[in-house]
């Protein structure tokens, strides 16, 4: 199979391009390489995908459309992955043009370079921020999602409106996955566990937000991938919805669209995740207690449901051997290099 995937530079674009490269598939990944966080963090990923034969590296912006047009040219992809976007519920509040530049228009140009050369199966990555003021959980597919919190939620939110309405109209074969705080090696500076590990090894305090009353689904790194290897040999066929019973199916009745979370429905504890990283490193945390940031939720809780119907699988890898895994890895890239002796 031929893949397209947007943002193989970033965390999660990275894995999966390695997961479907070590299967034999040619892959071209476009990114542009922006500097949201240390870009030679983008550059190493980016050299270890080029690596392989069959990838083909592209620079560019999702909002230049002719850069997107030339890499479907290139790419004559059989499946679009489309996770390029900018990430971040606080910076959304600084920076909230990039949001809309990147996450709409941008998203634009994939939706209709897709419209143009009809890919088998078109797949999004969304977020389980577009639930924001939900209180009902676990959270389902099919629940209210129109109150977002953050500008970040709404442009994905959006996002999943526009992939609706292009698979209407056209036809595209369409599923928008929504991403619940995943993590693992080669994860994002501006992400917690990245955070609190360099803090922690550097024995200075780590900002921990709503007074540590807060739960996330945390989702390791290879469960996700596994997720979205699975879903993409399921497209939406319309028409043609799952039928388990108590399951309610997000196929759209007028389209072949579907919304799937990707997450294992097992939240845990702010407090529980930072023991979990003291364990780990063998190193107790200086905390910082703060107040509940603008944007932030107090709990993230996926349903799984779905995706077990459409994939037999569910995220299962135990936090404490995922965020081993990650320690690991941070250790081995980036210390001994301000590492305290203290702790």
């Amino acid at each position: 199979m031929r893949f397209l995937i947007t943002g193989t530079a970033g965390f999660i674009g990275y894995h999966l391009a390695q997961r479907l490269l070590g299967e034999g598939h040619v892959v071209t990944g476009f990114d542009a390489m922006t500097d949201y966080y240390d870009v030679t963090l983008k550059e190493r990923r980016t050299a270890l995908l080029e690596r392989a034969e069959n990838f083909r590296f592209i620079k560019g912006r999702l909002e230049d459309f002719a850069a997107v047009e030339a890499a479907f040219a290139e790419a004559a992809p059989d499946v679009v992955i489309h996770l390029a976007a900018q990430a971040g519920v606080r910076y959304s509040i600084e920076a909230p043009e990039t949001y809309i530049d990147s996450n709409l228009k941008g998203s634009w140009s994939i939706l209709e370079m897709c419209r143009r050369q009809r890919p088998q199966h078109l797949m999004l990555a969304s977020t389980s921020s577009v639930y924001g003021a939900n209180e009902a959980i676990p959270f389902r597919e099919a629940d209210k999602a129109d109150e977002p919190v953050s500008l970040y939620a709404a442009t994905k939110k959006g996002m999943e409106a526009m992939a609706h309405s292009y698979a209407h109209l056209y036809g595209i074969p369409t599923t928008a996955f929504r991403f619940f705080t995943v993590y693992g090696p080669w994860g994002r500076p501006d992400m917690a566990l990245f955070k609190f590990v360099r803090a922690m090894l550097q024995d200075t305090p780590i900002d921990v937000y709503g007074q540590g009353k807060m739960a996330r689904d945390f989702t390791y790194i290879d469960d996700l991938v596994e997720g979205i290897t699975r879903l993409s040999e399921v497209p939406p066929v319309a028409g043609h919805p799952v039928e388990r019973p108590g399951l309610v199916d997000t196929l759209s009745p007028i389209g072949p669209y579907r919304v799937v979370n990707v997450g294992g429905g097992q939240p845990i504890a702010l407090m529980d995740f930072i023991s979990t990283i003291e364990r780990c490193l063998g190193r107790e945390a200086r905390l910082n207690m703060m107040d509940m940031q603008p944007g932030d939720v107090p709990q993230t809780y996926a349903d799984p449901a779905l995706l077990d119907a459409l994939t037999g699988y569910v995220p299962q890898t135990d936090l404490a051997k995922g965020v081993a895994a990650f320690t690991q890895w941070y250790l081995e890239e980036y210390a001994p290099q301000g590492v305290s002796q203290k702790g």
